[in-house]
């Protein structure tokens, strides 16, 4: 099974081209959902979300209180603090559910990842693929999608990292300026390559 990370600012598409991936028969990970899994799952992540920012970082049934981890996190910028909790379950919990997946036969297993150049492990994935796209595409996307001003959109991408200086830490570089059609095909060629 070939393993491949996906990554991408705000509004460049990435969900997009592994949603295409998804259909063509790949297995899709998502890292902010396995994140959240962590957090509910993992007994040692939970325990330290609730010392460190409350016990309302779950409600009363167990369940993750979202708006209350975000409020702290970006809010309060303590997003350094969630990600030191958090970030060191991930390559554990990714590769059990690769795995899976392989035991399922997969041929292409995707993981999604907004910050994956930065908690990357050597060797963890076979191909990286980076997605970008113009910040006026960018910012017309998020605000059809999120119904976000676009002050709110511009702040986020200025908090994100220049990922157009990441091209050469990366396999595959995929240039979202143009048509979902044309995105279809790039992703398509993309995905032959990996299979």
């Amino acid at each position: 099974m070939v393993t491949v990370g996906v990554t991408g600012g705000i509004g460049s598409g990435k969900s997009t081209v592994c949603d295409i991936w998804a259909q063509l028969g790949a297995y899709v990970l998502n890292a902010d959902d396995l994140a959240k899994k962590v957090m509910v799952t993992n007994a040692e992540v939970k325990q330290q979300l609730i010392d460190v920012f409350g016990v309302e970082s779950f409600s009363d049934d167990g369940k993750l209180n979202t708006n209350h981890l975000a409020s702290e996190a970006f809010e309060k910028g303590r997003v350094k603090e969630l990600n030191a909790i958090v970030h060191p379950k991930m390559p554990e919990a990714a590769s059990q559910i690769i795995k899976e997946a392989e035991a399922q036969g997969y041929e292409v297993f995707v993981y999604e990842a907004a910050l994956l150049l930065e908690n990357l492990e050597p060797g963890f994935l076979d191909y990286i693929v980076l997605v970008l796209a113009d910040e006026k595409h960018r910012i017309k996307r998020v605000k059809e999608r999120d119904r976000s001003s676009e002050a709110h959109i511009q702040q986020r991408i200025d908090k994100q990292r220049d990922l157009k200086k990441a091209t050469d830490q990366v396999d595959y570089v995929i240039r979202n300026n143009g048509s979902l059609e044309e995105l279809e095909k790039k992703a398509e060629i993309i995905y032959q390559n990996f299979i």
